[in-house]
């Protein structure tokens, strides 16, 4: 596997995949803060377009992302991940709102374990999920990541055209 960091205003993100596809986005802090794994190898061109996207992204230029990922999930990790890019830009769900979606209204607690497995943060917007009560709940990168996220995009958002 492949890596590079890229800096944005939430710090030096790490950037892991193939010549052909974006499977890690990792925070250099929070709970699920990631490094490179010592069998992969530094190389910056296979994530040229990724840095420009997130770059675009950060400067409030882009809402959604065009790149080819995989985040190795499948069945209920996968419905989850759908569910969370289904989320607009600049609006947030609740993790019953995602259950829900999904077609498993019961199932709140394992949309919340998948949310936090999702390997392709801001790509694959986790950020957008927050509690039923409004409240900044649990994300891998820190609540002060989540919160700049969340604003960013609340700051940004009236400034597209419908698509």
């Amino acid at each position: 596997m492949y890596y590079t960091f890229v800096s944005s205003p939430i710090g030096q993100l790490l950037l892991a995949g193939s010549e052909t596809a974006l499977k890690v986005v990792g925070f250099p802090s929070g709970r699920k803060a990631r490094s490179a794994e010592p069998d992969w190898e530094r190389n910056d061109e296979p994530f040229v377009d990724v840095a420009r996207q997130l770059r675009e992204y950060f400067d409030g230029k882009r809402r959604t992302f065009d790149l080819d990922v995989e985040s190795g999930a499948s069945g209920f990790q996968a419905d989850v991940l759908d569910a969370l890019r289904r989320i607009p830009y600049g609006e947030t769900r609740s993790y019953g709102d995602v259950a829900r979606d999904i077609h498993r209204p019961n199932a709140v607690r394992a949309v919340g374990a998948a949310n936090g497995r999702n390997p392709l943060p801001i790509v694959i917007p986790c950020h957008r999920v927050i509690g039923h009560d409004g409240d900044l709940t649990g994300f891998g990168g820190g609540l002060a990541a989540k919160r700049y996220l969340l604003d960013l995009e609340r700051r940004y958002s009236g400034m597209f055209e419908p698509a």
